[in-house]
């Protein structure tokens, strides 16, 4: 039973610190949960990538429902590709999508590293990025080549299986030189760039080998441009069509290489390419597994924020992304709608990927802003850190319960939370509970059951409410009920933050954060040469 504030009475007050400047820089934000709540809200999303893993399941696995799944994955083409993780309710490997939920991770242990020590959540955060890039690194087989996709979604979606027990095709798709992806490159790129900090204080030997993997990778992506979903349309496509095109993902993973390597080329790669990419003139209102722009575009303002010249185009986009997604009452210039109850709402299937999302970006970029002593400034209103991320914390505390509802939608926190996500591993019983095998149709008969799932899918937070706060909590309603990975990912670091034990040592924890987890290479790639 999770422990929660009842009333204004109860409610704790916490000092925010949002720079590192100095004691000046602070924020102050009610809270409707305790550091404890956070803690296990922390725990219980990072437990959620137990859930999702495929392959040979490691000795640390801690959800033990779970089996292992995938282990003859890449057989067809003679290549290894087991392990990763599977991206929702179902049972296929899309690349895409995977390597967007590494980059996050990584870049909220990147951003919240400390944050994350002192919860005692670093290890578990960066097993989960380990086992995303292990198969990632395992899936770029040569320089011109990674393996993007395993297994048919059609047939997948025809079943309703555990992955123990999943009997669809396994086949495994590649993009290389004469079917290029760059959008889906790129993003591999920017997850082993993004990795490669938040591992290189733990492990350099696998942070180099990152690194150096980012940049192949990369020059791949640049130089034999296309759409994956091009390339392979049959297989990904109506799945995850890559619809914002690869310009954002070039942008994305060079801005990742230069908070990795601080090379001038990356550099230049953003500056040169500001207009002909869209960094400097696309404005974006949403951060999500297919565009990269305002992710892109936040982190170059960041770079601007700290004295770097040459992008003022992204900082202008960044600011109009931010504006975007404020409520009205806040920005003159929001082009997004909240629910009556206080939730961002952009889409009508999985939602709360749109939340968390922004719910990260307006933290990070609020720190910035503070350490810059600067403002946004949406039409004739200037907004201050403090209010971003007081809004960013109020979409935290939606998920988590302080919602109409009452309930959370994240999967196993508190005494309400969603009974029938629309799982298949879930909603099967475990093979501990039922060792014979449940086959392709069989398993529609716990689909169609009216009783809870039988497996708690913890830590999953699932698509989210309607636009009037309302939920029909039946597997049938994928497009509210289904958990993935990349609607967790963003928001592990706004709860490692949160979940500090005690407010007095929140300022020193995010103080001293700066310098050891954003420790770059310096400007030379001796420890990244090719």
């Amino acid at each position: 039973m999770e422990r929660r504030g009842s009333s204004e009475t109860l409610r704790m007050h916490i000092l925010l610190v949002v720079a590192a400047l100095s004691c000046a820089n602070l924020v102050t934000i009610a809270l409707a949960f305790t550091s404890a709540d956070y803690a296990s809200a922390l725990d219980k999303s990072l437990l959620f990538y137990d859930v999702q893993r495929s392959g040979k399941l490691p000795p640390w696995q801690r959800i033990k429902w779970r089996g292992d799944s995938g282990l003859k994955d890449g057989q067809d083409k003679n290549v290894d590709l087991t392990g990763g993780y599977y991206d929702a309710g179902d049972n296929v490997k899309f690349g895409l999508p995977m390597a967007f939920t590494i980059t996050t991770l990584a870049w909220n242990v990147v951003e919240f590293g400390d944050n994350f020590q002192s919860t005692g959540q670093l290890q578990n955060a960066l097993n989960n990025i380990r086992w995303g890039t292990d198969y990632l690194l395992k899936a770029y087989t040569a320089p011109n080549e990674l393996w993007v996709q395993v297994g048919e979604p059609n047939a997948d979606h025809s079943c309703w299986e555990r992955p123990e027990d999943m009997d669809t095709p396994r086949t495994a798709y590649k993009v290389d030189a004469k079917n290029p992806g760059s959008d889906v490159a790129a993003e591999t790129a920017a997850a082993f760039a993004a990795a490669s900090i938040a591992f290189r204080r733990v492990d350099t030997d696998y942070s180099n080998k990152l690194l150096r993997s980012a940049r192949r990778i990369f020059d791949f992506a640049d130089q034999y441009r296309g759409r994956y979903s091009d390339s392979l349309a049959a297989a990904v496509c109506p799945f995850y069509c890559s619809y914002s095109g690869f310009n954002d993902e070039l942008l994305w993973g060079a801005a990742w290489l230069y908070k990795a390597t601080k090379m001038d080329r990356y550099l230049q790669f953003l500056t040169n390419n500001a207009k002909t990419l869209g960094g400097a003139t696309v404005t974006v209102n949403s951060f999500n597994w297919d565009n990269k722009y305002a992710g892109a575009q936040i982190i170059s303002a960041q770079y601007l924020l700290t004295g770097i010249q040459g992008l003022q185009g992204y900082k202008d986009r960044a600011d109009g992304y931010i504006c975007q997604v404020l409520p009205s009452s806040i920005s003159p210039t929001s082009t997004t709608p909240y629910t009556p109850g206080g939730l961002l709402m952009q889409t009508s299937a999985t939602n709360m990927q749109a939340v968390t999302s922004a719910a990260f970006l307006l933290t990070s970029y609020a720190r910035s802003l503070a350490r810059a002593q600067a403002t946004v400034t949406c039409g004739y209103k200037k907004i201050t850190p403090s209010q971003l991320v007081t809004i960013a914390q109020k979409q935290v505390d939606y998920i988590l319960g302080d919602n109409p509802r009452g309930s959370s939608y994240m999967v196993g926190f508190g005494n309400k939370y969603p009974q029938q996500p629309h799982h298949r591993a879930a909603s099967v019983p475990s093979i501990t509970a039922l060792p014979q095998r449940v086959q392709c149709g069989q398993g529609f008969t716990y689909y169609n059951s009216k009783n809870p799932n039988p497996n708690v899918a913890t830590g999953a937070i699932i698509g989210g409410p309607d636009k009037n706060d309302n939920l029909n909590d039946v597997r049938s309603n994928f497009q509210g009920m289904e958990p993935t990975t990349y609607i967790n990912s963003p928001i592990i670091g706004i709860l490692a933050v949160l979940a500090t034990p005690a407010y007095s040592q929140l300022p020193v924890a995010l103080q001293q954060f700066q310098d050891p987890m954003q420790t770059l290479l310096a400007d030379t790639e001796t420890d990244a040469e090719l």
